[in-house]
Formats: C-alpha cells, sequence, structure tokens
C-alpha cells in the first residue's frame, strides 16, 4: 500500500469518527436547547394555570384549554409534591396517531382540594425541527469530509510528487550505465536534503561497481594466465622419467592444488560477474532441452559409472537467461547429479511448463538442507569439488526470477526450479 493511501485512510477514518461525535454533540445541544425552551413555556403555562386558580377559586375547560393541554386530576392520598418533567405519547384524536409531548407534572389545591395538574405541549414540531438540523448538519458535515478528503487527495499528491518523481528515476537507475543519477531540487528541504544524499550514493556506488568490475575483469585475466603457466610446467614435469617416486607425487599434489585454485577463482569471478549484473545478452531458453543435451554430452561419464536415465519432458521450461548462465547452470546440475551419485544408480529429469526437476540415488544427506547452497559448503570431500556449483546455481536464479528448492526423500535427491512469485 502507497504512502499516500495510507495517509489518507487514516485522515479519514480520524476525521470519520470526529465528525460522528460532532454531529451527536450538536445532536444533544439542540435537543437540550429546544427541551429547554418547551420547558420554560410549561412553567409559564403554570403560572397562569395557578393565576387563574387563585383568582377564581376553581379551573374550567374554556377554549384555551381545548386541546387537551391541560388534565386535572382529583388526588384521594397524601403525595409528595414537587414538579416533574416527562415525555409522553398521546393519541391524535382526529387521524389516530401518537404525538409526542413534552409533560410538567406538579400539584394545586382546588377549592381545598388538591389535584394533580398535568401540562403537556406537543414535541411534533420539536421533532421535525430537530430532524431537518440534523439532516442539514449531516449533509454538511459530509460534504465538508468529501471536501476536506478530496483537497487533502490533491494537496498531498502535489506535496509528495517530487518524492515519487525520485522514486521513478532510482527505479530506471542503472549502475552499469555511464549516466550518473540526476535528481531535482524540490523546494521542500526534506526532499531536498533526500536526493542529496541518494545522488551521493549513487555516485558512491557506480564508482565502486567500477572498481569491482575493473577488479574481476583484471583477475579474471591476470590470474589465469599464471595458473594455465603453472599447470603446464607441472604437466611437463610429470612427463620426467628422471623422477623419484615421492617427488612425482608431491608435483601430483602441486597440480591437482593448482587447477583447485584455477577453479576457485572461475567460481568466485563468475559469481561476482552474476552479482553485478555483467551479463545482459537476455534471451529465450528451454532449460529442460538444455539439460537434455548435456546429458547426452555426458553419456560416456554415465556409462562408466553405470548410471540410468530417465526423461520425462512433458512440456517445455522457458526462461529469459544470458546464454553463458544457462549453460553453467546445467553443467553444474548434471556434474552435481554425477558427483554424489553412485554406481548402478540413477538420474531422473521431469519438466511442465511451469517446473523443472533434477532428481539423483544418493548417499544420505549428512549437512543441513537449508545450508547447501551455501557458498563452500560441500556434502563430499572429494578433491573435484570446490563447493561452488549450488551456490553459482542459486545466485543465477536470485538474479533472474528464478527459484531453486531441494528435497530429499527415500535416497532420491531433487533439485526443482520455479519462477519466482512476485
Amino acid at each position: 500500500m502507497k504512502l499516500l493511501t495510507k495517509t489518507n485512510r487514516i485522515y479519514l477514518a480520524f476525521s470519520l469518527v470526529i465528525y460522528l461525535l460532532t454531529a451527536l454533540a450538536i445532536y444533544q445541544i439542540v435537543r437540550l436547547l429546544i427541551y429547554e425552551e418547551v420547558e420554560n413555556r410549561l412553567k409559564v403555562e403554570r403560572r397562569d394555570f395557578e393565576t387563574y386558580v387563585r383568582t377564581h377559586n376553581s379551573w374550567s375547560t374554556i377554549p384555551y384549554f381545548v386541546e387537551n393541554k391541560i388534565q386535572v386530576t382529583r388526588v384521594r392520598r397524601p403525595v409528595t409534591l414537587r414538579e416533574e418533567f416527562s415525555d409522553t405519547l398521546i393519541r391524535n384524536r382526529y387521524d389516530d396517531e401518537l404525538i409526542p409531548f413534552r409533560q410538567l407534572t406538579f400539584y394545586q389545591p382546588i377549592q381545598g382540594v388538591m389535584h394533580r395538574v398535568e401540562i403537556r405541549k406537543s414535541l411534533i414540531h420539536t421533532y421535525r425541527l430537530i430532524e431537518v438540523i440534523t439532516v442539514t448538519m449531516i449533509l454538511f458535515l459530509g460534504l465538508l469530509l468529501l471536501g476536506t478528503f478530496w483537497f487533502q487527495g490533491k494537496l498531498s499528491g502535489q506535496l509528495w510528487h517530487p518524492f515519487y518523481d525520485t522514486l521513478s528515476r532510482i527505479k530506471r537507475f542503472d549502475l552499469s550505465s555511464d549516466t550518473s543519477l540526476q535528481l531535482d531540487k524540490p523546494e521542500i528541504t526534506e526532499f531536498s536534503e533526500l536526493n542529496d544524499v541518494l545522488q551521493k550514493m549513487a555516485a558512491k556506488m557506480q564508482q565502486d561497481y567500477r572498481s569491482l568490475k575493473e577488479f574481476t575483469e583484471n583477475a579474471s585475466h591476470e590470474m589465469q594466465t599464471p595458473l594455465a603457466l603453472i599447470n603446464a610446467k607441472v604437466e611437463q614435469l610429470i612427463q620426467t622419467e628422471q623422477l623419484t617416486e615421492i617427488q612425482t607425487q608431491w608435483i601430483e599434489t602441486i597440480y591437482q592444488a593448482s587447477r583447485r585454485i584455477s577453479r576457485l577463482n572461475q567460481g568466485l569471478l563468475l559469481l561476482a560477474k552474476i552479482e553485478n549484473r555483467q551479463f545482459s545478452d537476455r534471451q529465450r531458453i528451454d532449460l529442460a532441452d538444455l539439460l537434455v543435451q548435456k546429458l547426452a554430452d555426458m553419456e560416456e561419464v554415465l556409462a562408466f559409472r553405470q548410471i540410468s536415465i530417465e526423461s520425462k519432458t512433458n512440456a517445455m521450461f522457458e526462461v529469459q537467461l544470458p546464454g553463458a548462465l544457462a549453460e553453467s547452470l546445467v553443467t553444474n546440475l548434471v556434474s552435481n547429479a554425477i558427483r554424489h551419485n553412485y554406481p548402478n544408480g540413477r538420474i531422473e529429469l521431469t519438466s511442465t511448463a511451469d517446473k523443472l526437476c533434477l532428481s539423483n540415488t544418493g548417499g544420505e544427506l549428512t549437512s543441513d538442507p537449508e545450508r547447501l547452497f551455501e557458498r563452500f559448503k560441500k556434502e563430499s570431500a572429494g578433491p573435484d569439488s570446490v563447493g561452488l556449483g549450488l551456490a553459482i546455481i542459486r545466485q543465477i536464479c536470485d538474479s533472474y526470477g528464478l527459484r531453486i528448492a531441494y528435497q530429499e526423500a527415500g535416497g532420491i535427491h531433487q533439485f526443482c526450479i520455479t519462477r519466482s512469485t512476485p
């Protein structure tokens, strides 16, 4: 969820609660004011009633009381003489509807006999007034809320425009290009400072990237040359007839160590190039078909180790990969399946449009499966293994929208490649 959307939702929820509480408070205040006015008028009518009784020492249903606004009832037992306001409903004699009234009850002696007097005043117009006020208030508060929310959205959009512009430029920024990151100077101080920091960081990252790229290129060239020379000289020494058996063993050890250093150098340089996105020639490749070809190329090795192949390629598994990395990925997968297999074992290849799996028989896994893809993590202690094959596979998959997973069951080790979910 975007920051602006989240902010607007919080603001809308907060404003809605405040407006509802405000509407309820205004409703109660209006209701109390109207009730106070009605009660004051009832008190005036009480004084008029008391004046009439004192003057005539009796009371009569004169036209003033024609709407049954006053009801006088004789009291036969002692009561507490107190004034009381209450709400009541009285049925209208004309349309047979219940009408709300505000009622004042008090006690008044008439001709020496205590009577209970109930003076009522209709609230129908008062309720209608409250309804009109409430509806008008809700309407105006709603319009105010919507208008404020719309204005807040427009204002926030303009205020946050420099941030989103910076974000879009960072997304398009490419470390491998020679173009530096160019950001505007917004009027808002915080965004201006953010852009300055981002430009400095981008410049430093480009410089580091170029230095690392230059190092990997130089290392790839400068280190391979002396290693190749060492290997060539050691091979010549091995072919010399005057060597003793001990000298031959020493030279063989040197030769194996030199080859191991060469493979380590190649693997680490390849990992550095993948991390730095130095491979840009992506193309659509069917990994299932490439694996089938690689297994066919390894036919002599498989026959020597008596490893059978079973292929179930139901559909192509096409991915976008540089050709060199696709070749490295399948080579490491096949080499791993052969190296950790045993004589008379088997390798099984299955593929669908969404999943590619390579399984092999082998011994029980002794290390933690979660650490299997770490660099220099080796399951076997053979001299041909440098512990970078699975790390290279994982790095290729992570860098190009793929996911590699491992599982083992019943002596079957399975590596599956799927497309990463966004």
